[in-house]
């Protein structure tokens, strides 16, 4: 294409003295992007083109609308000069955006809504009929009315802190999850949106949504009783086997305990990621974190797991789901039957029967995310390296560092005590 030479196209007088011609007048918005006017025998039209500055594919056009030299403008159908271009500049925002609409008036709400949606559809290729985003966000933060009705575009950090003050009566961990979620839904919406948002919102996002009350950061220490000696995970996993009739809740509590996985990690394996040649199971990667590597975790196991987990894995094919449940249904009123086997949806599946199992192995209050808490603590006094505690649990560092730092400097002080030797001979 050769240089673009500049006309006046503003005024209907200036338009009219343009000479008719079989390709627009262009006029130049941004390198790549061009406003243009078709002069015709009755009339001009209005016209953009948009191409990519490293691309050479040939430019993508649009025609905008007639142009007002020879009746009124309306702003709909025949469009002024400031109208052309106004669409103009929509129509090449939306195509440097992929083609996707852009909206200036998207909400709170909007933004939400599209985030479940998202989240939903990876959730359903899982098996899941919802992701934990669709009950965390429309339980918190859909019914907030006053957050959810402002548009983005007018998103300010008192907004994003009167909302936090508003979730009252939940635990910090639980408001530190829901805060998560929303932060992850505007960042998303932002991302799509950012050619039609303010270029400031991320920095709204991430100073909003800090927590506002010192007590309520989740950033403290793995708790104490949430970590367990061996002993009592041996005795909550015999009670569990003991306590479950079909013993697929005493398999993924096996599992939870042998990997220090997390639950959605576990559930996700396959058949085929049991493999007992190497002693060892490949644990699917979590799905937090962005732009993460899909890559399995291999951790070592003893023989009694591989053992235990032999009747999952006789007779499947290496792509089926390890770990399956019955599913029950009511026939009377104190009848039940089995209908099908399926996989395993949502952590909520084992509570009942967790709380029964923890209440008879004397560990009553003890949640299933302890048996994690146990794990990782076992392999910083086994004198594993940081690095590889962190990798076998699929996590960071810097995570570990924070949460279990007096196990840490226990485990070092150990390492120390072991280095010291007698310095004078005995007397």
């Amino acid at each position: 294409m050769g240089i673009v030479r500049e006309v006046r196209l503003q005024e209907r007088t200036a338009r009219g003295r343009l000479a008719i011609r079989h390709h627009p007048y262009w006029r130049t918005i941004s390198e790549g992007a061009h406003f243009g006017y078709y002069r015709g025998a009755r009339g001009g039209k209005w016209v953009a083109r948009y191409r990519e500055t490293s691309s050479n594919e040939a430019y993508a056009t649009s025609s905008l609308g007639v142009a007002d030299d020879l009746v009124e403008a309306d702003g709909d159908t025949v469009l002024s000069y400031k109208h052309a271009l106004d669409k103009a500049n929509e129509w090449i925002k939306q195509q440097a955006n992929g083609g996707r609409a852009l909206d200036p008036n998207l909400s709170v709400r909007d933004a939400v809504a599209g985030y479940i949606s998202v989240r939903d559809a990876r959730a359903s290729s899982n098996g899941e009929k919802h992701s934990s985003a669709y009950y965390t966000l429309n339980k918190n933060v859909v019914p907030d009315e006053t957050l959810c009705d402002i548009k983005l575009r007018n998103l300010s950090e008192a907004d994003l802190r009167a909302w936090q003050r508003r979730l009252t009566g939940l635990s910090a961990t639980t408001k530190q999850r829901i805060v998560t979620d929303l932060k992850a839904a505007l960042n998303v919406a932002f991302e799509e949106h950012r050619r039609a948002l303010p270029n400031d919102l991320p920095v709204t996002i991430k100073y909003g949504l800090k927590p506002v009350f010192a007590e309520d950061r989740p950033t403290g220490p793995a708790r104490d009783n949430q970590v367990l000696g061996d002993d009592q995970v041996r005795r909550i996993l015999a009670k569990g086997e003991a306590l479950d009739e079909d013993g697929d809740h005493f398999l993924v509590a096996l599992l939870l305990a042998a990997t220090g996985a997390r639950f959605s990690q576990v559930t996700r394996m396959r058949v085929g990621d049991v493999q007992p040649d190497f002693r060892r199971v490949m644990v699917p990667p979590s799905r937090k974190g962005r732009g993460k590597v899909s890559k399995l975790i291999p951790v070592q196991v003893g023989h009694d797991v591989l053992a235990a987990l032999q009747r999952a894995i006789d007779g499947r094919l290496a792509s089926d789901i390890l770990l399956e449940r019955w599913r029950y249904r009511q026939v009377r009123p104190t009848e039940w039957v089995r209908v099908d086997r399926r996989a395993w949806t949502s952590a909520s599946e084992m509570t009942r029967w967790w709380a029964t199992v923890v209440e008879a192995a004397g560990c009553p209050g003890v949640i299933p995310y302890a048996l994690r808490h146990s794990s990782i603590v076992r392999a910083i006094r086994a004198g594993l390296p940081i690095r590889l505690v962190a990798a076998l649990h699929d996590t960071s560092v810097a995570m570990i560092e924070k949460h279990y730092s007096r196990w840490i400097t226990e485990s070092l002080d150990e390492l120390a005590a072991q280095a010291v030797v007698p310095l004078l001979d005995a007397a």
